[in-house]
């Protein structure tokens, strides 16, 4: 019996991928294995994410920040899917110029693709601010994706 392999993206068709989606599930190190859902923005180099500054995930990635990010995308009845595993680490971005930067990539994000204020809680800010409060408020940290030691990116079609 032969087995059929899914087929792998290229680094251009992979990276056009990373930068049309912007839901991640980050996987984390730690008692046992934990998963968490992250907005994300990709500048073409970089997948950043932001965060509340509380809870499991900052405790997780502060003590082990090697994790595994998940970008998918895939049909109701699953004929058609792709998706990207990265494995590498998650650092806290304290250059000022780069946290302006990304936080106004997310503000972006969330104007184009329409989403619901309700992302917000999930960012540390109320559903009834306005995206840009992200820029005003100190509310979140600000992560990347760096010293990514394997990629794997797949596609059905």
């Amino acid at each position: 019996m032969d087995i059929l392999k899914i087929p792998s993206m290229e680094k251009k068709e992979y990276d056009e991928f990373i930068g049309k989606q912007y839901v991640s599930r980050i996987a984390f190190k730690g008692d046992y294995p934990y998963i968490a859902p992250f907005l994300y923005v990709f500048d073409g180099k970089f997948i950043y994410f932001l965060s509340t500054k509380y809870g499991k995930k900052v405790e997780l990635i502060k003590s082990d920040p090697q994790v595994a990010v998940e970008i998918e995308k895939y049909s109701a009845d699953m004929a058609q899917y792709r998706f990207v595993t990265l494995r590498g680490q998650i650092k806290e971005v304290t250059s000022e110029v780069e946290k302006i930067d990304v936080k106004e990539r997310f503000v972006d994000m969330i104007r184009e693709k329409d989403l619901s204020p309700n992302v917000l809680s999930a960012l540390g800010h109320s559903p009834q601010d306005q995206p840009e409060s992200i820029l005003n408020e100190d509310k979140c940290n600000v992560w990347k994706l760096v010293n990514v030691k394997e990629i794997v990116a797949l596609k059905n079609s």
